[in-house]
């Protein structure tokens, strides 16, 4: 009798039986054995919804643990804050308004750019300044002495490479690059750690508005942050529909009006939805205000 499992061996090391194993994995996909993360992964979603026993993962272990997993898969770009979002200082500003910016910002860092933000030249941080106003010293002529070398990254980078990087390097600011070498965004290594354990808040972080807040008649507030797919989700599936590349409530009215929105001018959608510019200024949009589409009585 015939062995089937050396004849079918046999049948894969000719050319016919490899070309039918190549199709058949890509028809139907590998038959690999799971990964390790797969292994975790399909455990957490098991036990999803179970009370804890003594000893076992609480909810927040599990939550945490599955941001691990997301975490080591993801790149800069993908967790970086965006280019728009970014305060920075000109290397030429003065030390008093440099002072003024950080009280303003309430952040320990900002970068110092060249002309313009594609030019980042280093970073500030607030404690240097802060030593020369306690020790009551003279301000420097010019900011270049407070000056610090950032971390410049691709925004291709893995997210796991820069947190090592970073801890090697002990620093806590890298400005991310394009592929053309322009600023894409920034991160911090607080940035990292939050996408581990959820957000970090302080008592100086002031309670985030809501995305979408529904008013009367229809109408809408929102953050020109929220995306797309959530507004097709939570109000109209049409106004996620654009052929642009852009994944926004604020891109969307940028692409429709053709240029940047100010405050009280109003956008037309296709689909009759009308988007109000509520807040921004010369650069960005931050809130609008969505206007449902006018009904129009049926006819008799």
């Amino acid at each position: 009798m015939p062995d089937d499992s050396s004849s079918s061996a046999r049948s894969t090391d000719e050319p016919g039986g490899r070309l039918w194993a190549g199709l058949r994995s890509l028809l139907f996909g590998g038959e690999s054995e799971p990964t390790l993360r797969d292994q975790i992964e399909e455990a957490i979603e098991e036990h999803e919804g179970d009370a804890p026993t003594q000893g076992d993962l609480s909810p927040v272990e599990r939550q945490m643990l599955r941001n691990l997993l997301d975490f080591g898969e993801r790149t800069v770009g993908e967790i970086c804050v965006p280019r728009a979002d970014i305060v920075a200082v000109a290397e030429t500003i003065s030390f008093a308004d440099l002072v003024r910016t950080f009280a303003e910002a309430e952040h320990s860092r900002l970068p110092v750019y060249r002309e313009s933000l594609d030019s980042v030249v280093g970073m500030v941080h607030v404690k240097d300044v802060f030593t020369i106003l306690a020790e009551t010293r003279a301000p420097p002529a010019t900011i270049a002495p407070l000056i610090r070398e950032p971390r410049y990254v691709p925004e291709s980078m893995g997210v796991l490479d820069l947190l090592a990087e970073m801890r090697a390097t002990r620093t806590h600011l890298a400005i991310v690059l394009d592929e053309y070498s322009g600023t894409e965004g920034l991160v911090t290594i607080e940035d990292l750690v939050e996408e581990i354990v959820g957000d970090i808040e302080d008592e100086h972080d002031e309670a985030a508005a809501e995305l979408l807040v529904p008013l009367d008649d229809g109408l809408w507030e929102a953050d020109a942050r929220t995306e797309l797919e959530d507004v097709a989700e939570a109000i109209d599936p049409r106004l996620a529909e654009i052929e642009e590349d852009v994944d926004t409530l604020g891109g969307l009215a940028s692409v429709l009006a053709g240029h940047v929105p100010q405050p009280g001018e109003v956008v037309d959608h296709p689909s009759g939805w009308q988007l109000e510019v509520t807040e921004g200024d010369t650069r960005r949009v931050t809130r609008l205000r969505l206007h449902p589409p006018i009904a129009v009585p049926a006819e008799e």
